[in-house]
């Protein structure tokens, strides 16, 4: 079956099974490899990506109900020479540790900050919850993870 969707910004047609992971083609077929595949339940937040606006685990969206979808990825957020707001205050504050989940961090602050430009602690709170403190691991690695999360 031959799905169309717009990731980051550029359109695509990818001929797959409809039921293969939003994931894997981002990954495999578009080389767009800043999503990782985690945990593969939609808990560790690593495969995070934006759809219309919205933060969502791609390793649990199958690919057709993408059809004519707009994606964001990290990549497509900005670049090494310019990159996003959200991006550079990672960066200027060192917020990461071994690397391997943080574009999915990214991607669930920058959803937020779309919908609220000024969210409040426990909305912050919140967001990281759901993209790590579920996770049977938790990198510890921001100040809002060591405070309980609350739902």
């Amino acid at each position: 079956m031959t799905i169309s969707l717009n990731v980051n910004g550029q359109e695509h047609a990818v001929d797959i099974d409809p039921a293969t992971p939003l994931l894997y083609v981002l990954r495999e077929d578009l080389r767009l490899n800043a999503a990782k595949f985690g945990c593969g339940m939609g808990q560790c937040g690593a495969c995070t990506v934006m759809i219309d606006g919205r933060a969502m685990f791609s390793c649990l969206l199958p690919i057709a109900a993408r059809d004519g979808r707009k994606v964001l990825t990290i990549e497509g957020l900005g670049s090494a020479e310019k990159p996003a707001a959200i991006q550079q205050a990672f960066i200027d504050e060192q917020a990461a540790q071994c690397g391997y989940c943080i574009a999915g961090m990214i991607m669930r602050a920058q959803s937020l900050l779309q919908k609220n430009s000024d969210p409040s602690d426990d909305e912050v709170r919140l967001t990281c919850s759901l993209t790590c403190a579920d996770a049977a691991h938790t990198c510890g690695s921001c100040a809002q993870c060591a405070a309980p999360p609350t739902r």
